[in-house]
């Protein structure tokens, strides 16, 4: 976590035009009361870093003053690796950053108009409101970036005896955190071992939901055996499936390994978790993860009804 001081608050009762600095103002639901952009589905709130501020007055060289370019918000600076789902908060506020950038409106903008550049569109972060309250200049927001927390379910009757090592959950672990570190996100990541049994995945599965995981994989049971039951606990529970995505998967190895058109894996959302269903053997899940990992976070980004291209 990190500490950004607030530098500026800016108002504007119109859409199109600077803003003017304000002492305080409150946050709701919608967005700043009495701003303009309050309302806006991804955009209710906007923040931009005094250091882009600086560098645009010294590349420029004119006066810029806090509000011109529509900014909410002024700190003194924004986080390098900040990324949506990330959290801004004081006292009871948690703002959510849900876009960063933005489409320019070129001489649509008053700020372009004068000086023919915006730094908004590259460097300007926007926010929703998850919880609302009084701000002040000199309050002081806290960064919190977003930790997506993974779990991890092997289902294997001989692995949780302990006869052999579970490879096939540890492959899992280390994809997973091998593409969170490439992707500079943060997660934490949990992992458990269990018997091939019925009502312990569906217990295990809504505990995790209930909790908040971001994303649960399993590993196992999805075979044609007679212990074989991850698709018939896990299909049930979702509220949609992703078919899609795992029939393209199916495909695309089946057609080098026949063998693999057997999988019976399914993949969806359950809430706001992201669940998949992978076979249980090792090169079977790398198979899947290396697919699935193609579009995770754009995943989550869709389910937490962020709209990001």
């Amino acid at each position: 976590m990190e500490n950004r001081k607030v530098i500026s608050l800016n108002i504007s009762e119109k859409k199109g035009i600077v803003k003017k600095p304000v002492g305080q103002f409150l946050l709701n639901k919608d967005g700043v009361v009495g701003d303009a952009h309050a309302g806006m589905k991804n955009r209710q709130v906007s923040l931009l870093g005094q250091d882009s501020i600086d560098k645009f007055i010294e590349e420029m060289g004119k006066a810029i003053n806090h509000g011109d370019f529509a900014e909410n918000i002024t700190i003194d600076h924004i986080p390098t690796t900040i990324a949506p789902l990330d959290i801004f908060s004081f006292d009871r506020i948690r703002l959510e950053v849900s876009q960063i950038g933005k489409h320019c409106h070129g001489t649509g903008c008053a700020i372009y108009t004068d000086t023919g550049n915006c730094i908004m569109p590259k460097e300007g972060i926007f926010c929703r409101v998850v919880e609302g309250g009084q701000l002040e200049v000199n309050d002081v927001l806290v960064y919190e970036p977003k930790v997506f927390d993974i779990r991890i379910i092997t289902l294997s009757d001989r692995a949780h005896k302990g006869v052999y090592r579970d490879m096939s959950g540890e492959t899992i672990q280390n994809m997973a955190t091998a593409y969170m570190k490439e992707k500079r996100r943060e997660c934490k990541l949990t992992k458990q071992i269990i018997p091939d049994e019925k009502d312990q995945l569906g217990a295990l599965i809504k505990q995790w939901v209930a909790d908040g995981a971001d994303m649960i994989f399993t590993t196992g049971g999805t075979g044609i055996g007679p212990r074989d039951i991850t698709p018939e606990v896990v299909r049930p529970l979702l509220d949609k499936e992703l078919n899609g995505l795992m029939d393209y998967i199916r495909l695309k190895y089946g057609a080098q390994n026949p063998k693999a058109l057997i999988s019976r894996s399914v993949a969806g959302v359950i809430g706001k978790t992201l669940i998949y269903s992978l076979p249980g053997s090792v090169n079977g899940v790398k198979e899947y993860m290396t697919e699935i990992l193609e579009s995770l976070i754009h995943s989550s980004y869709m389910i937490n009804d962020l709209d990001i291209h």
